[in-house]
């Protein structure tokens, strides 16, 4: 069976994303859409604004044929380690031969040029790099001068959802597995763009103004619903602080981003701030809003650098959450043939390697945490739909 796949959030899906998966399977001509979803805390460190289960319905109702959780240890993370991950899980499925995404740009050939050159990255690239952060610029225009140096399409790293086109081509890449990229061109608003549009708004804009009457317009029927349900982050963002205002720098130097003594200056104004006046204080041109919630997420939840890094080394395992009952008996005989075990009942979590316990770990109470916050009550039972 040909599977085309897609790395998602879905938080909430909406009519762009309906719009990429249709894309996804007919410019693929694939047999069968599977999805890799972050469960219920996000790579901008937010929790969920509908529960993984919820999302993942979403997505089976409008287009996909089965949903798989992408572990939280990967979820809430960097770039980088989020590709890697999901490239990682998504590898192990041999009947997995492409990755479609949502892109600003959807030239195929200038991603797979820019992953060599920053897969290759040479001294001068280096040089460049830490000569312009050292200046006082941030991250994203010190890397992107320094790219443009050595030969690179900078506008490719100017917009969010190139870049993570390009860290999952670079993932691809590194992993030396058969996947085929495929860049499709976002349909609507921009990424960060928070104004809701008539009918193609971003995630981002519909999580600001869940109570606008425009947000029907712009999610199909199903998610317009359970919306009127979404999480509140109130309690979220409390504890998060609480957790900050408790943490012991040194172990917070442990997750990844935190260096440099942004530690320390964390700590210290989590005492007298809330979580707002927190990101307010911390964000620079050197430490992005985005990174900072990040790291307030993975303290709340104990990820930490090395643990991750040991989880893209070691054996994980499947873990899906729902499936299209039309075609499930397909969908599980492929999931079957990955060389990671496929987890659906509590007994198969013996066949996870020590390191894979881990990470399973780490989801497990990441669904605790989430229940206890938003206060609903999930669970990781399979949703056949």
């Amino acid at each position: 069976m040909n599977i085309c796949a897609i790395i998602c959030e879905f938080n909430p899906f909406h009519n762009g994303h309906k719009y990429i998966l249709d894309q996804a399977r007919h410019l693929s001509r694939c047999d069968k859409v599977l999805c890799i979803m972050s469960g219920s805390f996000t790579q901008r460190g937010d929790i969920a604004v509908l529960d993984k289960i919820t999302r993942a319905r979403h997505a089976i109702l409008n287009g996909a044929d089965c949903v798989i959780k992408l572990p939280v240890a990967f979820s809430v993370a960097p770039a980088e380690i989020f590709a890697k991950g999901a490239i990682k899980i998504l590898s192990s499925i041999p009947e997995i031969s492409c990755l479609a995404f949502g892109c600003e740009d959807d030239d195929k050939q200038e991603y797979l040029k820019a992953a060599q050159i920053l897969l290759n990255e040479s001294e001068e690239f280096k040089k460049i790099l830490n000569n312009n952060l050292d200046e006082g610029n941030s991250y994203i225009k010190s890397y992107s001068q320094a790219f443009r140096s050595v030969g690179g399409n900078a506008e490719l790293l100017e917009k969010p959802n190139n870049i993570l086109g390009l860290e999952y081509t670079k993932a691809i890449l590194s992993a030396n597995c058969n996947i085929n990229i495929l860049p499709i061109k976002r349909k609507g608003a921009d990424f960060n763009d928070n104004e809701l549009k008539s009918d193609f708004s971003s995630a981002s804009a519909i999580r600001r103004n869940l109570t606008s009457h425009l947000v029907k317009n712009n999610v199909p029927d199903c998610v317009y619903e359970d919306l009127k349900n979404a999480t509140n982050a109130e309690k979220f963002k409390w504890q998060a602080r609480y957790d900050l205002v408790r943490a012991n720098p040194e172990k917070l130097k442990s997750i990844c981003g935190c260096s440099e003594g942004l530690e320390n200056r964390l700590v210290d104004i989590a005492k007298d701030c809330d979580y707002e006046q927190i990101l307010q204080k911390c964000t620079s041109k050197r430490y992005s809003q985005s990174r900072i919630k990040r790291i307030m997420c993975a303290n709340l939840l104990g990820i930490y650098e090395n643990d991750s890094k040991a989880f893209l080394n070691s054996e994980l395992y499947i873990k899906p959450i729902a499936v299209s009952k039309n075609c499930a008996d397909e969908i599980f005989s492929s999931l079957s043939k990955s060389k990671f075990p496929v987890i659906i009942r509590g007994r198969d979590l013996r066949n996870l390697s020590d390191l894979g316990k881990k990470c399973f770990e780490l989801d497990t109470k990441a669904c605790t945490l989430y229940n206890l916050l938003s206060g609903k009550s999930n669970n990781d039972n399979l949703l056949l739909i």
